[in-house]
């Protein structure tokens, strides 16, 4: 059974909660303005809150833009758990992120570029930082031992060095060279937005000198795996941690060989910090992803999160318990229906914590180690980083109306502020006000969605309708405050926004989140459908007859298909990097076992399941006008699904445009891009849900 506070029962009471700790102007009728794009890519963003051993002190890390520039930097701020005035650490001019308390708290390491390339650095007291490694190649990231004498840190390195400067030699040569064709032999040859080269990320230790700096050649402890240690492409340090004694290191990693493209078989490895002997796979018969070791401080006892499922990325992920002695395993919450993730340890070995999605929120989680029972901590909103001292917990949040700032959790479940850092920079705005509603979906199954307010609502009105579809397909709309797809960015341009956690949608059990798998066009179309109803039924501001239908990635998916299938409804369409030809999504997209588990196996065994829902086979029946959104190094739904659903727009005559960025991925990262993309897509749904327009 999981119990929640009961301050956090209502999200509606999070949201007055926050608007009062804020004090935000914005609250004040008549002096408000809309929240714009402008406004999102330009707000600063924490991360990485770290609490000092005897929780005193706080710092994270803060990312601020350079509009003009049209690039970001990072630096690292200190305050404390009772919110006092932050004050920056890091130099002006250079990067600064990754911080990490030693183990007295005495000294503060982080990574910095101050001198051209990314390295450890440390700062004692108040004095100035000094530079820990001089490696020749990039610190990736890091982890401390707990004894204080090393550093784990990773680097991409040539496999065939013995040494980190043979490595950047071979770089040197690389770029040096001529000649630009890179020859493969096997998959990955690309990977997210980046293509393969002789490199891979690698997993070495490094002594630290009486003064606290490197000098010795550090051991690399993952030599001899043809593994990415940490993962690709968004593998960190939680895939790699010391043991208790510092003697010992475990690390995850999914060998590569021939199969890496199409396999999520993550295991757990152990081996000597001091690079000799031979990593030992701690997970083998598990042939699913085993992942996130946290060692107990009993020295016997190793946790983890695993899936069952093998090639599925979705699956949830159980926390395990393994007994590093007899090798036994066990699950430790059963019973518990979430998928865990930023798995810790208390200093008494006897709690776990952990996030997971949960019924459109993103809490914090107490587990019991010894009996599996699971509490919620602090609820309410999105929360999606923590640190812990033993008598202060401190969370990162954020909802749909308030970006993250780091908060004080006591021991009832209730938050206090501790950062404001946009405070300044949100006066004057005002934003649309959600509201959560449920409804029967597939399989009379109860289905959550959401809707915002436009900005300036009044009762009695009607107001165009931005139909937002979330991508993943194993994803949700939480109650969070996006940096892409934010709702508030529509609010403000006058639009209402709903949203549908259709079948496929994490937060609601692995069922629900499963009934995708094999049904991505008819399930969660059934509920998107139902959720459109349902919306109507319950708030009259929706004009119906001026509704646009938006989404990205799976999202994106779902609007090429709605165009052929259920078109009606809608006014305009947006596809951001969606899937439109499902056959040839298999061959062009790199990881494989995504595919062939949504759709049951390979494309040549299977051809009917590819077939089945793919928008391809339904342009004959496109009317909609649609904008078509596509990034060029996007090389999980790659360019030519964007530029092929052009064509098709063009051929058929349906008024389309086509937005093209060639520096950008799945995503669009780059601030001036990201206005860009929210400017064209403003003006497409103005065009077509004015009163007057025509198609």
């Amino acid at each position: 059974m999981i119990a929640t506070p009961s301050w956090f029962s209502e999200c509606r009471m999070l949201r007055l909660f926050l608007l009062a700790i804020m004090g935000l102007s914005w609250v004040l009728v008549g002096v408000a303005r809309p929240f714009t794009a402008r406004d999102l890519v330009t707000l600063e963003r924490v991360s990485e809150p770290q609490i000092s051993p005897d929780g005193t002190r706080l710092v994270y890390t803060l990312r601020s833009v350079d509009y003009n520039a049209n690039k970001s930097s990072y630096a690292i701020y200190e305050t404390t758990p009772s919110g006092a005035e932050p004050r920056r650490l890091t130099a002006v001019g250079s990067n600064a992120n990754a911080p990490r308390w030693s183990a007295t708290g005495h000294s503060l390491y982080f990574l910095s570029t101050r001198t051209g390339s990314t390295q450890l650095w440390r700062l004692d007291g108040a004095g100035e930082a000094r530079q820990v490694t001089h490696f020749p190649m990039d610190v990736n990231s890091y982890q401390l031992s707990p004894d204080g004498l090393r550093i784990a840190f990773a680097a991409s390195v040539d496999p065939t060095c013995d040494t980190l400067q043979c490595s950047a030699d071979h770089a040197a040569a690389r770029a040096a060279r001529k000649s630009t064709g890179v020859l493969y032999e096997r998959l990955f040859a690309r990977h997210w937005d980046t293509w393969g080269d002789d490199t891979r990320a690698q997993l070495f230790v490094a002594t630290l000198d009486p003064d606290g700096t490197v000098t010795a050649e550090p051991v690399r402890v993952s030599r001899g795996l043809d593994a990415d240690v940490p993962s690709k492409p968004f593998g960190d340090e939680s895939e790699y941690q010391f043991a208790p004694n510092s003697q010992t290191i475990y690390f995850t990693a999914r060998i590569a060989g021939t199969t890496e493209a199409w396999s999520t078989n993550f295991d757990l490895y152990t081996t000597n910090a001091d690079g000799s002997g031979s990593p030992i796979n701690l997970t083998a018969a598990n042939l699913a992803s085993d992942t996130a070791p946290v060692p107990a401080p009993d020295g016997r006892h190793l946790y983890y999160l695993a899936m069952a499922q093998p090639r599925h990325e979705a699956d949830r992920f159980r926390i395990m318990s393994l007994d590093l002695i007899s090798r036994e395993t066990r699950e430790v919450a059963p019973q518990w229906d979430r998928s865990a993730g930023a798995l810790s340890l208390s200093a008494d070995g006897h709690t776990l914590y952990a996030l997971a999605d949960d019924q459109g929120e993103r809490p914090l989680f107490a587990i019991d180690v010894a009996t599996g029972n699971v509490q919620r901590l602090i609820a309410g909103g999105n929360i999606t980083q923590y640190t812990r001292s033993p008598d202060t917990t401190i969370v990162l949040r954020d909802t749909l109306v308030a970006p993250a700032d780091l908060y004080r959790v006591n021991a009832t479940g209730q938050g206090q502020a501790v950062t404001h850092v946009n405070a300044a920079r949100l006066t004057g705005i005002e934003f649309g006000e959600p509201e959560f509603f449920h409804f029967k979906g597939w399989n009379g199954e109860t289905v959550r969605g959401y809707v915002v307010k436009p900005v300036g609502y009044q009762a009695g009105h009607q107001y165009p309708v931005a139909f937002l579809i979330h991508g993943g397909p194993q994803g949700s709309w939480l109650d969070d405050f996006h940096y892409r797809w934010n709702p508030q960015t529509y609010a403000g341009a006058g639009y209402a926004v709903v949203a549908i956690d259709f079948h496929g949608s994490t937060g609601y059990g692995q069922a629900f989140t499963d009934a995708i798998s094999g049904h991505w066009g008819d399930r969660p179309l059934e509920d998107l459908q139902k959720g459109w109803a349902a919306a109507q039924s319950q708030f009259p501001f929706l004009a119906a007859d001026r509704a646009c239908a938006l989404g990205a990635s799976y999202g994106g998916y779902m609007v090429y298909w709605m165009a052929g299938v259920w078109a009606k409804p809608w006014k305009c369409f947006v596809d951001h990097d969606g899937v439109f030809d499902t056959r040839f999504m298999y061959y062009a997209t790199e990881e494989l076992w995504f595919e062939e588990t949504e759709y049951g196996g390979t494309q040549y065994e299977h051809p009917a399941n590819y077939e089945r829902f793919n928008p391809l086979n339904h342009v004959a029946d496109w009317s909609v006008p649609m904008l078509v959104v596509q990034g060029d190094r996007d090389y999980r739904v790659t360019p030519d699904q964007g530029v092929a659903a052009f064509t098709a727009l063009q051929r058929r005559g349906v008024p389309s445009e086509f937005l093209h960025f060639p520096d950008e991925n799945h995503w669009v990262l780059k601030p001036q891009n990201s206005v860009q993309w929210h400017d064209t897509v403003e003006a497409w749904l103005q065009r077509w849900t004015t009163s007057e327009t025509k198609k």
